[in-house]
């Protein structure tokens, strides 16, 4: 079924109208991340990303990429076109600049790291920081 033009955009307002779902797409505007990586990050349980995920795939914001046991995450066409004019606005923010310094680090860990039950990853970021 293809949702009306009314529907979809209440889809994708729906998807970008909470604060965990906007940093999700903010922190796949550069690249894709797997699942584990995009929990560490947000420092929520796995349930509750999937669910944020599920909610931005039903907009059709983003794509999903299954490799082995990791599912990965990009921003589709739609999801670029779409939050064209949102990044500008939320640049500043300090909750994505963060999110933006934990990506950074989270890119020299490898994923079968990141996605260890006991993984954590501001202490792994703070423990480097400190001993740089």
């Amino acid at each position: 079924m293809n949702p009306s033009p009314l529907f979809r955009q209440v889809l994708i307002h729906k998807a970008i109208g909470h604060p965990a779902r906007l940093r999700i797409l903010a922190m796949l505007r550069p690249a894709e991340l797997c699942v584990c990586q995009i929990k560490a990050v947000l420092q929520l349980a796995a349930s509750t990303v999937s669910a944020h995920l599920a909610e931005v795939k039903a907009a059709g914001l983003v794509e999903e990429r299954k490799a082995g046991r990791w599912v990965h995450y990009r921003l589709s066409a739609l999801g670029l076109l779409t939050l064209q004019g949102v990044w500008d606005a939320i640049a500043a923010d300090p909750t994505v600049a963060d999110d933006r310094r934990l990506l950074a680090a989270l890119a020299s860990i490898p994923v079968e790291a990141v996605c260890r039950p006991d993984f954590d990853l501001r202490r792994t970021v703070d423990s480097q920081e400190c001993c740089r």
